[in-house]
């Protein structure tokens, strides 16, 4: 069926009115900043919108790491979908159990009990209780770390804009400077026995912050040293998005819980983990009710975190991510230089994980806008608002990387284009 023009802008009209009337207006005007283009189909690295309009996926806040619709996790999840979508929770159901098991098949050491959750912030709450039934009250985050909006992992997420509106957050949550393990060795040793530190191997939505080199080896060995309690975050970064299975696995590091989503569910279904050892998960064993989600391993969920690791393995896309990684930061980095140097902090990432720093948050949006005109869609940081974010599936073709790098470098130019002649105040600025 072919779509006018005219019937698109009547659609987009009808979805925008929807947004402001049931959803959020203020995600209604942010929709507007982007010409209200709806988007209605996706596959691979590609997403297409009702107007026809194709756009390469950099976006999705790391969701996308196997691409959208991957044939794999959809063949599994479509299977699952027609025998048996949802459990009754009280018989044993065999979906979950594989998943769990292919899961911890490729974990860190140690990590080899499983709660599955919706969202990364469920996934957040989970290693929080499960800190806390073990006895550790007071939880250590770090400044720019982003862990949801939940109310407990709100407490963790240091930013007062998501913050405020809603305190009293819960008590005895403290933030320290990422990267610094002399203020947290200070924590530690003024609370030995009593401390959760929950911490990001790279902070996606701090702006791609990455810590100093053994950085993450020396927070596993302080919390052992002061018995603390050790949660990885890894919703973001985890799944092959580093180039590694893991950020953990970069140096070594074996958490009592580390936590995953995002790419989990293949791009296909919301679903998170928490995955712990057997010491940590112990007040689990004791009391199966404890903790429970209506819809936590459900089937249909279960099918997807099956066939998203066996895509991620079959694919080989850890070594793909790594390989894309290495050969776009330096070209990204190279063509901000050339195109926008007085505009530019700096250019940082891990894999395809990759952050561009601009001198402001308004540029930031300034260039997710000209993205987009190019045909790229990327994301900007929650809690590094002047940085934006390229993450792109592991299943780039060499087209894709070709469009993604001719696509910037002509978003660049407009926008040190659009600069130019804007008009400037009195002060000369």
């Amino acid at each position: 069926m072919i779509v006018t023009h005219d019937a698109a802008n009547s659609a987009e009209e009808e979805i925008l009115a929807l947004y402001r009337a049931h959803l959020s207006k203020g995600r209604a005007t942010l929709a507007e900043l982007f010409g209200s283009h709806m988007e209605v189909s996706s596959s691979g690295a590609w997403l297409t919108t009702s107007d026809g309009e194709r756009f390469l996926n950099c976006g999705g806040y790391g969701v996308f790491l196997m691409g959208a619709r991957h044939p794999i996790i959809m063949e599994a999840v479509e299977r699952q979908l027609r025998i048996h979508p949802v459990a009754t929770r009280i018989l044993l159901e065999p979906a979950v159990a594989r998943a769990a098991e292919a899961l911890v098949s490729v974990m860190p050491e140690g990590l080899d009990r499983v709660h599955f959750a919706l969202s990364g912030a469920e996934a957040v709450e989970t290693a929080l209780k499960l800190a806390r039934a073990g006895g550790r009250r007071r939880t250590v985050s770090m400044n720019g770390g982003y862990h949801g909006k939940t109310l407990g992992a709100l407490s963790a997420t240091a930013k007062p804009v998501y913050q405020d509106p809603f305190r009293p957050l819960l008590p005895d949550f403290c933030h320290l400077p990422f990267g610094d393990t002399d203020a947290l060795e200070k924590e530690l040793a003024d609370h030995p026995g009593e401390v959760c530190v929950l911490v990001e191997p790279v902070q996606g939505e701090g702006g791609v912050i990455i810590p100093p080199d053994g950085y993450l080896k020396r927070v596993e060995d302080l919390v052992r040293r002061y018995d603390g309690f050790l949660v990885l975050d890894e919703v973001q970064s985890g799944m092959g998005r580093l180039g590694h299975w893991w950020g953990a696995d970069m140096e070594g590091v074996s958490p009592d819980v580390l936590l995953t989503g995002k790419a989990l569910g293949g791009g296909v279904v919301p679903v998170s983990a928490a995955v712990a050892t057997g010491a940590a998960f112990r007040p689990f064993d004791k009391d199966p009710y404890i903790h429970t989600a209506t819809f936590s391993g459900a089937p249909l969920l279960m099918a997807a975190v099956q066939g998203a690791i066996r895509a991620v393995q079959e694919d080989d896309l850890v070594t793909r991510a790594r390989e894309l990684g290495a050969e776009l930061l330096p070209e990204i980095e190279s063509i901000a230089l050339r195109n926008i140097p007085e505009l530019l902090v700096g250019v940082r990432g891990r894999g395809l994980l990759i952050g561009v720093e601009l001198t402001e948050a308004g540029l930031a949006g300034e260039l997710l806008i000209e993205l987009f005109n190019h045909g790229v869609v990327a994301n900007h940081s929650m809690n590094g608002s002047s940085v934006i974010r390229f993450t792109p599936p592991a299943v780039l073709a060499r087209s894709d990387v070709a469009f993604l790098l001719d696509s910037f470098d002509k978003a660049t130019r407009d926008l040190i284009d659009k600069q130019a002649t804007m008009p400037r105040g009195a002060d000369g600025r």
